[in-house]
């Protein structure tokens, strides 16, 4: 049996409003980072390491956003094309949207899982980059949960092993069972966990990738 758990920490109104503003301020950043890697094909695989995408499930949802948000932008133009004041904001805000959208799929794309000699990075798009050694990691195996929408990020079994399911879509495949709990940075805050829960377009490439370099 599983508990789900809520595990985010209590914050005053000024420390929320603030871990928000920073939290905002990174993921802008981040996002352009990952327009300039994908425009010039750099991808964040560490050298002597294989990529692992995860993208697809969530693919055609985000490319179907990224074309509303631009055929969005045209609408917008037409419409209030005389209107000066409502137009250049409404111009500005959808061109933010569309360049957010654009950014969020980059970083998915230019920040794959790896699994290399020095061991398992996990990711998820730019808000998640967890780098795991092979000393660190107990086991791996496949296997395919599908999470409810509403349950947390971080559960706590029965026995007291905190798992991170860093799912795309409502769905993770592949698991990572740590030596011990192991304190690690995610986008709510820091946790400590014993499981990391994740989804690979290609498991059986992932779990050959694995048995590669651990024997």
């Amino acid at each position: 049996m599983t508990v789900t758990v809520n595990r985010s920490r209590k914050r005053t109104w000024w420390q929320l409003l603030g871990y928000l503003a920073r939290r905002a301020t990174m993921a802008e950043v981040r996002s352009y980072q990952s327009i300039y890697r994908f425009t010039f094909r750099r991808p964040r695989v560490p050298a002597g390491a294989v990529g692992f995408s995860y993208h697809q499930p969530i693919f055609a949802i985000l490319v179907v956003f990224i074309a509303v948000s631009a055929v969005e932008l045209v609408v917008v133009d037409l419409i209030a094309r005389r209107w000066d004041h409502v137009r250049i904001p409404l111009l500005i805000l959808s061109i933010w949207g569309l360049v957010w959208m654009f950014g969020l799929l980059c970083g998915m794309l230019t920040r794959p899982h790896a699994v290399g000699p020095g061991g398992i990075r996990v990711r998820y798009g730019a808000a998640v980059d967890i780098p795991l050694g092979w000393d660190d990691i107990y086991a791996v195996s496949k296997r395919k949960r599908t999470i409810q929408e509403k349950e947390p990020t971080v559960t706590v079994d029965d026995h007291g092993d905190a798992t991170v399911h860093l799912r795309i879509g409502s769905e993770t495949n592949i698991e990572l069972k740590l030596e011990r709990p192991t304190p690690m940075r995610l986008p709510h805050g820091s946790e400590t966990v014993s499981k990391v829960a994740l989804y690979v377009d290609d498991p059986k490439a992932f779990m050959d990738a694995v048995r590669h370099h651990i024997g």
